[in-house]
């Protein structure tokens, strides 16, 4: 494991000290670095808490509540509580291979996951590694927000929802559906479509593999081994991953996708369900689809709002524990510091704050009220029914099947080997590995997402290619089975080097139409588009008109009568990306884009991608 790094106490002061900038200590409100809006901590002991990301911004505003109050003060000392954001997924997975506070951030006193069941999997994993626990099997919760199934109206309204109770067997029911929405009435909606996040990044994704295991078995508690090597509940698993849009790390994905189609009246045809947290339906139909509002930004409510329904076989309660780590990095002082701050969250001032953020109190003297309300597609009497969280070892073995349970993908990788991408990964550092030799290194990596039955081909793309010199792409590999694709893949990227111009626009629209040609509605269809650039391709022509016929023939192929998706998820890769257009290409055939302008976190964005399929 890490070692606990000194200076926690001194280490944001020392900094400040240099520019003549401390305050008092404790306050933190003498000065704020440019970096920091917490301020100076001064002489306070520093309390770094990681926390999910759908709560950054309350635990923002109690963190600075708290370092102002008398609640920080110590009996040797006082305490300075700093936050950052940190996926739930994400966490777990370092603090049981050791933190590396360069790639991670820094060392957390507090993890604060959106679900104890994160606990229990880190638990199990360091107990795998003979290590051991990092945290308490009992947590102090700071709120709640259930997972639900979160519907357009139309398409609830159509199920009979509320009066007819819908859940996870309804899901896998609609999943294999020949007729889909024609049997309800709507022929125009097509076939079901869902939208799941990946369990091993995202806790509603985990919630919902959770409660789709239960729903299987018709158990509520002690969900066993045996359950789930049981043939039927296999067979309900894939049943319900049948029907999934695409995967992903997050559901903003979702959210945001749904909010865009909607103003042009095409977000029933998107996606019919979503497995999002309660909190997130009462932003969505608020207009604010991911949570956060930028400054000057104004909500725009939906046309068509989302419905919040509650699995009726049960459903599971985000709880954020507020884990205080038993890790060789936190010291005495630093613990002391974080009981305090628990304490104050637990408060019923702050737990009334909770609720104006859009989460349920964990303190039973604060009642549950606004916006937490059915005029905001929610229901304050539900979950009528809670499920319990699995055994660590169930909750392993949840992950690893459905590694094969989920829907399979057909992927076509598109690596842009542009003479730019000779440049130093760190322009700080001349002798830095390229651009182009990270970008290698995390795509073989992150093969590893894949299985054996995922197909995954290889196009490489730069000006005056081939035998001849003038072609502006390359397929190294045709999109084939990982089991026979795996190590040509590794060997072929690893064999890549700098060459010329970036033909971005022609790439994408010949890899988007390659992909419809063979599409497969088995499979998850997507491109994988990586660049650094701007579309540079010698042609004097209006790049413009170039764009605008590109988007246009990726909304025709998404969205019209014929539709065969094919997603293209992209990668702003160092600074001098075009990461608008890139934006633009991904919400037009209603994926994601992904930046990773610093070249030093292309490993973590390229599994970020790759955790859609």
């Amino acid at each position: 494991m890490t070692q606990r790094r000194s200076g926690r106490r001194s280490r944001g002061a020392a900094a400040l000290v240099a520019l003549g900038l401390v305050a008092s200590a404790c306050s933190g409100s003498g000065s704020d670095a440019a970096d920091d809006p917490f301020g100076d901590p001064g002489d306070c002991t520093v309390i770094d808490v990681a926390v999910s990301s759908e709560k950054i911004d309350l635990m923002n505003d109690l963190a600075q509540s708290f370092n102002r109050s008398d609640a920080a003060e110590l009996d040797d000392g006082c305490a300075f509580v700093r936050p950052y954001s940190k996926a739930s997924g994400g966490a777990t997975t370092a603090l049981a291979e050791g933190w590396d506070e360069a790639a991670e951030g820094a060392q957390p006193v507090i993890w604060s996951p959106a679900a104890s069941s994160w606990g229990q999997i880190l638990n199990q994993r360091l107990a795998d590694q003979d290590l051991p626990a990092m945290v308490t099997d009992d947590p102090v919760s700071f709120q709640l927000t259930p997972l639900v199934i979160a519907m357009p109206k139309p398409m609830a309204d159509a199920l009979g929802y509320p009066e007819t109770p819908v859940g996870w067997a309804d899901i896998a029911r609609l999943a294999t559906s020949e007729e889909g929405w024609a049997a309800y009435g709507h022929p125009e909606w097509g076939a079901f479509k869902l939208g799941k996040t990946n369990p091993n990044f995202s806790t509603s994704g985990l919630s919902a593999l959770i409660g789709q295991a239960y729903a299987a078995t018709g158990k509520t508690r002690d969900l066993s081994l045996e359950d789930l090597a049981d043939p039927d509940t296999q067979a309900f698993a894939q049943q319900v991953e049948s029907a999934v849009v695409h995967y992903g790390d997050i559901t903003m994905t979702f959210l945001n996708n749904w909010f865009r189609t909607d103003r042009t009246g095409t977000s029933l045809l998107y996606a019919s369900a979503v497995a999002v947290e309660e909190k997130s339906v009462i932003d969505y139909n608020a207009g604010n689809p991911d949570g956060i509002l930028d400054p000057g930004e104004q909500p725009r409510k939906p046309k068509v709002p989302l419905v919040a329904i509650y699995p009726k076989e049960g459903t599971l309660y985000s709880d954020s524990p507020l884990y205080v780590l038993d890790a060789d990095w936190v010291s005495a002082e630093e613990r002391a510091g974080a009981e305090a701050f628990i304490d104050f969250v637990s408060r019923p001032d702050a737990q009334r704050k909770v609720l104006d953020y859009g989460f349920r109190p964990a303190n039973p003297d604060v009642a549950v009220g606004a916006p937490i309300a059915a005029a905001n597609g929610v229901d304050p009497d539900q979950p009528s029914q809670l499920l319990q969280v699995p055994s660590p070892p169930v909750m392993i073995e949840l992950l690893d099947r459905w590694r094969e349970q989920r829907k399979g993908a057909r992927v076509l990788l598109v690596l842009d080997v542009s003479g730019s991408m000779e440049e130093a990964a760190d322009p700080d550092d001349p002798n830095s590995d390229s651009k182009l030799e990270l970008a290698k290194q995390a795509a073989i990596d992150a093969l590893d997402e894949f299985t054996s039955r995922d197909e995954v081909g290889l196009r490489i793309f730069t000006t005056d290619l081939g035998p001849g010199g003038d072609q502006d792409f390359l397929d190294l590999l045709s999109v084939q089975p990982m089991s026979t694709n795996r190590e040509k893949l590794r060997s072929q990227i690893a064999n890549q080097l700098p060459q010329n111009a970036t033909p971005l626009y022609d790439v994408t629209k010949a890899s988007f139409q390659d992909m419809v040609d063979d599409y497969d509605p088995s499979l998850i269809n997507a491109v994988v588009l990586l660049t650094d650039g701007v579309n540079d391709d010698g042609d004097t022509g209006d790049d413009r008109d170039q764009l605008a016929d590109l988007l246009a023939t990726l909304r025709d192929g998404t969205e019209g009568e014929n539709a065969t998706p094919i997603r293209v998820f992209t990668i702003a890769y160092g600074k001098q990306a075009d990461q608008d257009t890139l934006e633009r290409i991904a919400q037009a055939s209603n994926a994601a884009a992904y930046d990773a302008s610093n070249p030093a976190t292309i490993a973590r964005v390229f599994t970020a991608v790759l955790s859609n399929f």
